[in-house]
């Protein structure tokens, strides 16, 4: 099957300088290829290369060298850009419209006329909780309400591919979580979601693969559960009525010990250690065995590494004369 997205080599300079110009490498030869159906997220601190290679994907900019395809068609492609939608990092709107009216011109530009227009623009502001604020101008609203209109400007269309660019960007508690639901229920709609962020949580809760991007560079690409990436590296028993001499001997024997709550404690374990027999050993002696749970790097721990192995590994400065 065609990839939904996919790039090839992708490459971006940039003209740095005044009286001696240097060109400046913000993406690397980027290679990637997102299914039809999952959510990808993109991932890497300010400066890696994210949102550059979103605007390759929508020729904002053009590349240096490489190509990327959308739907199996080159990026930029008239007929292409009906099926997908798109939310850049930091929308900028038409102060003095309201949303409704934004989001009524939007559709208007994709054909839907009439109730059928009014109906698209009431959902959509449902969807991204626009409630009685949607008859007020945008230039009233805080960066977070500015967000979620750019979300339902994304999915106007009724789009088989959403790119977004650090979606959760200024959204508190709450549009965190609609905006999660939401990408989770374009997933399950079958449709592709695309997207950037430096939120590492939302990447683990939200998506298939994830790609890392450290100083232009791809540094490694592959699914969340991968256990190469995110292999168990010990063991954590949660404990209730545990005797404190036995606590104390596990101590001075380099086992970590947390109080968690009143007379709970929590019990890291190394890979060389059993957990079963600890935990007999424990409940033999009257202590409540509460959870076993095994200890796995986080995708923000895989994170630093990878980017903290960019910053130490003799390459190439990314000035060139």
């Amino acid at each position: 099957m065609t990839a939904a997205i996919r790039t090839q080599e992708l490459t971006k300079d940039y003209p740095v300088g005044f009286w001696r110009t240097r060109r400046y490498r913000a993406l690397d030869d980027v290679s990637l290829d997102v299914a039809r159906g999952e959510a990808f997220g993109l991932l890497g601190p300010n400066g890696a290369g994210k949102t550059t290679t979103l605007k390759l994907l929508f020729q904002l900019v053009f590349p240096t060298a490489g190509r990327a395809e959308i739907l199996g068609r080159p990026a930029g492609d008239i007929a292409v850009k009906r099926r997908i939608g798109y939310l850049p990092e930091n929308p900028s709107f038409y102060d003095y419209l309201t949303a409704e009216e934004l989001l009524s011109y939007f559709a208007g530009v994709f054909g839907y006329q009439g109730a059928e227009r009014t109906r698209r623009v009431a959902r959509l502001l449902d969807t991204v909780g626009i409630e009685s604020e949607r008859r007020l101008p945008l230039r009233r609203y805080s960066k977070g309400m500015l967000q979620r209109v750019g979300l339902a400007q994304a999915l106007v269309n009724d789009p088989e591919v959403v790119v977004l660019d650090e979606p959760m960007s200024g959204l508190d508690p709450i549009g965190r979580r609609q905006v999660s639901d939401l990408i989770l229920g374009l997933r399950t709609e079958g449709r592709t979601v695309f997207f950037s962020s430096h939120i590492l949580t939302d990447a683990e809760r939200l998506c298939s693969r994830v790609a890392v991007l450290a100083r232009g560079r791809l540094m490694s690409t592959g699914r969340i559960g991968d256990t190469d990436v995110f292999g168990i590296r010990g063991w954590e028993l949660v404990v209730a009525n545990v005797d404190p001499v036995r606590l104390d001997r596990f101590r001075t024997e380099g086992v970590s010990v947390r109080p968690i709550a009143d007379d709970r404690v929590a019990i890291d374990l190394g890979l060389e250690t059993r957990p079963e027999q600890i935990a007999s050993e424990l409940v033999a002696a009257g202590a409540s065995l509460l959870a076993m749970n095994p200890l796995r790097d986080t995708l923000e721990d895989y994170f630093f590494k990878t980017v903290g192995r960019a910053n130490t590994d003799d390459t190439a400065d990314r000035f060139d004369a």
